[in-house]
């Protein structure tokens, strides 16, 4: 499915081509499709790639009028079914061949109630770094003008006081206060979200159940759980570690095997959540500080608060089985 159209592939239980239709990635093009599918009797079963947000209203639709859906793993079936010609009509053709032998590399398909969290918590995630990025700016206008803040907090009541009160070049001060305007805004929306994930964090007993973990809050709490969605998918902590991108990548050439960075495949927002809790969970839990301390002496900070992230996401599922 790409971004303007989508190209479909109906096919019989033998593999004999039914039909192929290309149409456009709307309401008139899905109707389009609908349409294609109630023209042929028997049971219809549908498999689209899981791409960005591409799929989701197409799935959606399928479901709702009464044809079984499943998302395909962009990276696995290509594994599978890699080419040297690619085209649209050829990935629906193949994706249409792997269904019938039930080979799909299935990817896991939210909840809409798991869509709305994810869409709110990385709403809330994309505001804070943008609020960073802003305070980054006005960092720079002051380091270009060799200006050093007295005060530890420079975005703070007096902070602000400061930077308004600076004159510098005609370009700049535009600059420095077109940026000064944007925190505050910034702030504003934030508060406005936190609300609305607190508000749903009291009613949902995953997320409190999540919230007694070690360096985890509401909104992290939310955050994992929306990106996890059903943590019995996973067979063990190592799985959903695997998952996350949090496992070291692993090279083997004979009987050699070299363990490299961690993968970073899988959910970026889990793997951000999981470090962030990591870090704080390091500081406040004696029995991970314990273990960040033993793994940073040895391989440095940063390996030692991932290596505590792998920690979290093991805690995160004992938690869910003694529940």
């Amino acid at each position: 499915m790409g971004k303007r159209n989508f190209q479909a592939c109906l096919k019989d239980d033998s593999g004999i081509l039914v039909e192929e239709l290309s149409a456009p990635r709307s309401m008139l093009g899905a109707e389009k499709l609908l349409e294609a599918l109630r023209n042929h009797d028997g049971n219809v079963k549908a498999v689209l790639e899981a791409t960005g947000n591409h799929w989701i209203r197409l799935h959606d639709m399928l479901e709702e009028n009464g044809v079984e859906t499943i998302l395909a793993n962009p990276v696995k079936t290509r594994l599978i079914a890699e080419a040297r010609i690619r085209t649209d009509r050829l990935d629906a053709r193949v994706l249409a061949d792997l269904l019938r032998g039930n080979l799909v590399a299935e990817s896991y398909t939210p909840s809409l109630k798991e869509r709305d969290w994810r869409s709110l918590v990385r709403h809330r995630a994309s505001l804070v770094r943008m609020e960073t990025e802003v305070k980054n700016r006005i960092h720079a206008l002051l380091d270009k003008y060799w200006l050093e803040p007295e005060y530890s907090d420079l975005f703070g009541k007096r902070g602000l006081e400061w930077l308004r009160s600076l004159r510098l070049s005609d370009i700049d001060q535009l600059i420095l206060e077109s940026n000064l305007k944007l925190p505050e805004s910034l702030e504003a929306q934030v508060d406005a979200l936190n609300k609305e994930i607190a508000r749903i964090a009291v009613d949902e007993d995953d997320i409190k159940l999540l919230m007694t973990m070690p360096g985890i809050d509401y909104y992290s709490a939310m955050l994992i759980t929306a990106e996890i969605g059903d943590v019995h998918r996973f067979m063990n902590a190592k799985k959903l570690a695997s998952w996350a991108g949090l496992v070291p990548s692993i090279h083997q050439s004979g009987n050699t095997v070299y363990m490299g960075k961690i993968t970073k495949k899988g959910s970026k927002w889990l793997r951000w959540i999981l470090i962030q809790a990591a870090q704080r969970a390091s500081l406040s839990d004696p029995r991970l500080r314990n273990f960040y301390e033993r793994v940073s002496k040895r391989r440095g900070h940063n390996k030692a608060v991932v290596a505590v992230a792998r920690e979290d996401a093991d805690y995160h599922l004992s938690y869910v089985d003694e529940e």
